[in-house]
This record gives structure tokens, sequence and C-alpha cells, in this order.
């Protein structure tokens, strides 16, 4: 690896691991809470079960569902949302000064 790694190289590295972790938030951790808050808010599901509720979901995934592909991936488009506003507010900052 060279001492002086490309902008690009970087970011693309940066963007990739981002998108990594919140693959994993949202297609692991976010079903267990939506799981438990469930359980908690509307009593039991009516499978049998966490591993029913995460068979159901993958199974939705695996069929191109929008809305199943939406909640894996709103990690990542929370951020790019939250990344984008930000851009925005300082991009009207610089053009008033």
């Amino acid at each position: 690896m060279p001492a002086t790694e490309s902008p690009l190289r970087r970011l693309l590295t940066r963007e990739v691991a981002l998108l990594t972790v919140l693959l994993f938030v949202g297609f692991v951790l976010m079903p267990i809470a939506i799981w438990f808050v469930g359980q908690a808010l509307f009593g039991a599901y009516g499978g049998h079960g966490f591993g029913d509720f995460f068979g159901t979901l993958s199974a939705k995934i695996r069929a191109g569902d929008r809305v199943a592909w939406f909640l894996v991936l709103s990690p990542y488009l929370a951020i790019l949302c939250l990344r984008l506003m930000v851009w925005g507010w300082r991009r009207t900052a610089q053009q008033s000064s």
C-alpha cells in the first residue's frame, strides 16, 4: 500500500465500512429491537417467536419486498439524510458570508 493513499480511495473505504456497519444494524439489531418493542406494546407475535419473525423478514428481503428493504437500509438512509442536511446548512452559511 502506498504511503500516500488517494482521497477517493479513502472516501470509498470509509463509505463501504459505514454501509457495512449500518447494514448489520439494519439486518440484525433493528429486527431484534422491533420484535422486543412489538412484544412489549402489542403482545405475542403471531408466529413462533423471534426466529419465525426473523425468518419472515428475511424471506421478504429475499423476495425483494420494498418495505423490508427499506427497513434494512433505513439506518444508512437516515445517516445519508443527516449528512445531506449538514452539507446544505454549511453551503448556505458559506454563501451568506
